[in-house]
C-alpha cells in the first residue's frame, strides 16, 4: 500500500532542508553578509528566499543572512512574502528595478537579480517593461556596484539571472548545447523582447566584469519548476495542473513533439547560489539537468499518471489550436544543457529525478490551486 503523500508544507519544509545541505558551505561565505534579491517575489525568488530564512532560523545571529528583496508586485499580489515576514526578519521594499534605486539603498555585499517577466505569454503581453527589467534594471545594479568598488566598499558577489531561451533553436549538432553556442535567436519575433534583452543583459555583465572588476556571473536556467511557480502563470506544468484541478482535460496546444529537460527547483537553487559564491567573474553557467530529454506529449501523459493518484484525476489529454497565431512561432523545438562547465568549476550536482520533482509540484498545486493572474 503506497503511503499517504505529504502536504505541499511537508514538501516545501524538505526541500529547504535539501537546499541548506547541499550549499552550506556556499550560504556560510555569505554568512553575516547583506543580500538583495530583486524580483523576490517571483518563482525563483520564492525558493531562494525561503532557504535563505530557512538558513537564519538554524544559524546564530553572527551566521545570519541580512535579507533585503525589492518587488513591484507586477504578477500579482504574493501573499507568502508578508505571511514569511511574520516568522522570519527580512526587509520587503516596494521598488520596480526600472526606475532608479532608492536612495536610501545600504550597502549590500551580494546581489541576485531576477527581476524580469519570465513567462512567454506575459513577457509578451508587457515587452517594453520585459526590456527594461533585464538592461535598464541590470545597469542600474551594475552601476552601483561601481560605485560600492570606487567607494573602498566592493561588492562580494552578483548574479544575474539570464535563461536558456538566449540559444533560441539550436541545430541537432549543439544540442546539449554548452555555454560557448552562440545562439540561433530571431532579434524581431514575438519572443525577442525576452531573449535578446538577456543576451544584452548578459553583455553588460561581461564588460562590466572586465571594465571595472564588477564580480558578476551569469545563470542560464534551463526549464526549473517545482513550488512557487504560480499556478496562473502560463507556462506547461502549471497549466497542465491547472486543468487537471478543474476537472478539464488537458489541452496541448501544439503536437506535442518539442523536447525539453526539467530541472527540479532545489536543484536549481543550489546551483545559483553555487554561481554567486563561487562562479568566475563574467563567465555563464547553465543550470539545469542533461536527462531526461521528453517531449512535451509525454511531459503531459506523467502528469495525467500521477494526477490519478493525488488528486483522482480522470480526464485525458487532447489536442487543440491557441487563439494566438504566434504563439508556436520561435518556439524551440528543443531545449537540453550540457552541464559539464558548472559541474567542474562549481560542484553542481542535480539529484532530483523527474518522476520526484513532478510529484512534488503537484502535490504542492494540490495545496495552491488559485492565485491571481501571473
Amino acid at each position: 500500500m503506497r503511503q499517504a503523500l505529504p502536504s505541499a508544507a511537508e514538501v516545501v519544509r524538505r526541500d529547504l532542508s535539501d537546499i541548506c545541505a547541499n550549499v552550506a558551505d556556499e550560504l556560510g561565505m555569505m554568512a553575516g553578509k547583506r543580500l538583495l534579491i530583486t524580483g523576490g517575489g517571483g518563482f525563483l525568488g520564492y525558493y531562494f528566499v525561503h532557504a535563505v530564512c530557512h538558513w537564519n532560523r538554524q544559524s546564530s545571529t553572527a551566521n545570519q543572512i541580512a535579507l533585503t528583496v525589492y518587488e513591484n508586485f507586477v504578477r500579482g499580489a504574493q501573499p507568502w512574502l508578508d505571511e514569511l515576514r511574520r516568522t522570519d526578519p527580512f526587509i520587503l521594499v516596494e521598488h520596480d528595478i526600472t526606475r532608479p534605486l532608492p536612495d536610501d539603498m545600504p550597502d549590500f555585499d551580494y546581489i541576485v537579480h531576477a527581476a524580469s517577466i519570465a513567462s512567454p505569454i506575459y513577457y509578451r503581453k508587457y515587452p517594453i517593461q520585459t526590456i527594461d527589467a533585464n538592461v535598464n534594471g541590470l545597469r542600474r545594479l551594475l552601476d552601483y556596484a561601481v560605485a560600492r568598488r570606487d567607494g573602498g566598499r566592493a561588492i562580494t558577489g552578483m548574479l544575474f539571472f539570464s535563461t536558456s531561451e538566449i540559444y533560441g533553436d539550436p541545430p541537432a549538432d549543439s544540442i546539449p548545447t554548452p555555454e560557448h553556442y552562440r545562439g540561433n535567436v530571431s532579434c524581431t519575433g514575438p519572443r525577442a523582447c525576452y531573449d535578446e534583452s538577456k543576451r544584452l543583459g548578459e553583455t553588460l555583465c561581461v564588460n562590466f566584469a572586465s571594465e571595472y572588476d564588477v564580480p558578476v556571473r551569469v545563470a542560464r536556467p534551463f526549464n526549473n519548476y517545482g513550488p512557487g511557480l504560480k499556478i496562473t502563470d502560463r507556462r506547461v506544468i502549471p497549466d497542465f495542473a491547472r486543468d487537471m484541478l478543474a476537472g478539464r482535460n488537458i489541452t496541448m496546444l501544439s503536437n506535442g513533439s518539442p523536447k525539453r529537460t526539467f530541472c527540479y527547483i532545489t536543484d536549481a537553487i543550489a546551483g545559483y547560489v553555487k554561481i554567486l559564491t563561487r562562479g568566475r567573474n563574467g563567465e555563464a553557467y547553465n543550470i539545469g539537468v542533461e536527462e531526461p530529454e521528453i517531449s512535451m506529449l509525454d511531459l503531459a501523459h506523467r502528469c495525467v499518471e500521477l494526477g490519478r493518484s493525488i488528486f483522482g484525476y480522470t480526464g485525458e489529454v487532447v489536442f487543440a489550436n491557441s487563439e494566438d497565431a504566434a504563439y508556436l512561432t520561435d518556439n524551440p523545438n528543443r531545449r537540453c544543457p550540457v552541464i559539464a562547465k558548472a559541474r567542474a568549476e562549481l560542484g553542481y550536482d542535480p539529484r532530483v529525478d523527474l518522476p520526484s520533482g513532478l510529484e512534488r509540484t503537484l502535490i504542492w498545486y494540490r495545496d495552491n490551486s488559485t492565485a491571481e493572474d501571473a
